[in-house]
């Protein structure tokens, strides 16, 4: 597997507030409330089921697990966990994360080389592909010592490389640690110049978080016990490692991590030195020997809040929420496309089961109520059809489909649950629960940090001018 190219330098400037800011904030936010009635009603719908109320309690726990209690955590947490360094990593939910238990200085070549010699294999990072192999190695207790590990983040950003130790080759249990590149001229509290942090813990099981019931990894508690062990193995290598302890770095504590596993340590913070180690080609190869350009902030956003414009030559990712997104607008006009053909396929039953001005069909020209369902269903296939060019243009990185597709989900919300709580709409899959969901869907999807960052990046320009998707 060939390496990204690892950062050499992160500079972090202060965000500042702006309107396309503020809008992307109301969207993330109503998402998160929008979540908490779709999960209302899914239970609703599973009394109703009987028996298939055990299908619906899997899709309950899937969107609560996946969907609403993560934006609930992120909403909270950006407004009592500080946004600095505190010697604890991020979860993507905005949870703290693991201790930062580990400094080095060095490069990362020099850094990948003392790994490689200790033993140490690098983590793959998490595609569909890796994600899948990862579930289906630990089910079967098959060894898989490159596997992804999760995100955390740290600087507002996710770790630039994961290394691991896999135990008795089953990939439910290991050693591992995250590495961050520190922003340039960042210093540790206290003074020490260092080039890398670090959070080392150890798999010990796989369960369910405690805070947002997600299947994931449950680490030891004793956290220095891994601290010490990746130091041991770097020393016991012989590649030139050194290491000098910052004693009482941080107070001694009890905690927990975003997975809701006890964590304790004593505060201490080893400082490697790596600087020594003689680099070969494979560590230069491993490490990527040119640096990526990197944005102007931790987060990809220019000083004025707008998004930084993206280095020439260099391909934006894209994210799965944008890829998500997208589908279900597709899957939300597929949907629509079906009404259609239904009601086309038995047009009279169609127009005689529906009611024009209060009455029902039945009672006035049936050739009237004809043309204005025709009229209408026209009008809806026109609906359809733009949000096919929405979801292209979503998929494509557009910011301006973006938030034009979650002004349309967000009114369709607003209007099904005022009719739900005012006229006493039943939302139901005999009714609207589908095309709710979708929309609920989109909104989470296209509100997420991810995709908003990758909308509001600038596209990249080919050597021929043209912009690259």
């Amino acid at each position: 597997m060939t390496a990204a190219a690892v950062p050499e330098k992160v500079r972090i400037v202060p965000r500042r507030l702006s309107l396309s800011a503020g809008v992307d904030a109301f969207f993330f936010v109503f998402g998160g409330f929008a979540a908490v009635w779709l999960a209302v009603l899914l239970v609703s719908e599973s009394f109703l089921l009987g028996w298939g109320a055990l299908w619906f309690a899997v899709l309950f726990w899937v969107l609560l697990a996946y969907l609403v209690l993560p934006r609930l955590h992120r909403i909270l947490t950006q407004l009592y966990v500080p946004n600095y360094f505190i010697g604890r990593t991020r979860t993507s939910d905005g949870l703290l994360g693991d201790p930062v238990n580990l400094a080095i200085t060095g490069s990362a070549e020099q850094l990948q080389q003392a790994l490689a010699a200790a033993g140490w294999t690098r983590a793959d990072d998490i595609t569909p592909g890796t994600a899948w192999r990862m579930v289906s190695a630990t089910l079967a207790r098959r060894s898989y010592d490159e596997a992804p590990v999760s995100p955390l983040f740290l600087f507002d950003r996710m770790q630039d490389f994961a290394y691991q130790q896999e135990v008795a080759d089953n990939p439910a249990k290991r050693h591992h640690v995250r590495f961050w590149r520190c922003p340039d001229g960042w210093l540790l509290p206290g003074g020490t110049r260092v080039d890398w942090l670090a959070a080392g813990t150890f798999d010990r099981a796989v369960g369910f978080s405690l805070f947002t019931l997600q299947i994931t990894h449950k680490i030891d508690e004793n956290t220095d016990i891994e601290r010490d062990h990746i130091v041991e193995s770097l020393l016991q290598a012989g590649s030139g490692a050194r290491v000098d302890v910052i004693r009482d770095f941080a107070s001694g504590y009890h905690a927990r991590n975003g997975g809701g596993d006890t964590i304790q340590t004593d505060g201490d913070l080893p400082v490697i030195d790596v600087s020594g180690v003689a680099v070969s080609g494979s560590a230069a190869a491993r490490a990527g020997s040119a640096a990526a350009p990197v944005p102007s902030t931790a987060s990809g956003e220019a000083p004025n809040g707008s998004a930084a414009p993206a280095a020439p030559g260099v391909h934006r990712r894209r994210p799965a929420s944008i890829s998500v997104g997208a589908l279900m607008l597709s899957a939300r006009v597929l949907s629509g496309l079906g009404v259609i053909v239904l009601a086309a396929l038995d047009w009279p039953e169609f127009v005689s089961a529906v009611a024009i001005d209060g009455k029902p069909a039945g009672t006035v020209d049936p050739a009237t109520a004809g043309v204005a369902l025709g009229l209408l269903l026209a009008g809806y296939g026109v609906v359809l059809a733009l949000n096919i060019g929405f979801a292209a243009f979503v998929y494509f990185g557009r910011n301006w489909a973006r938030i034009v597709a979650m002004s349309f989900a967000t009114v369709s919300i607003i209007t099904s649950f005022v009719d739900y709580v005012v006229n006493g709409a039943a939302i139901t899959l005999r009714t609207s629960l589908v095309s709710v969901t979708f929309d609920i869907l989109i909104l989470l999807a296209l509100s997420a940090k991810d995709a908003r960052e990758f909308s509001r990046a600038r596209p990249v320009r080919s050597a021929r001018g043209r912009r690259a998707p």
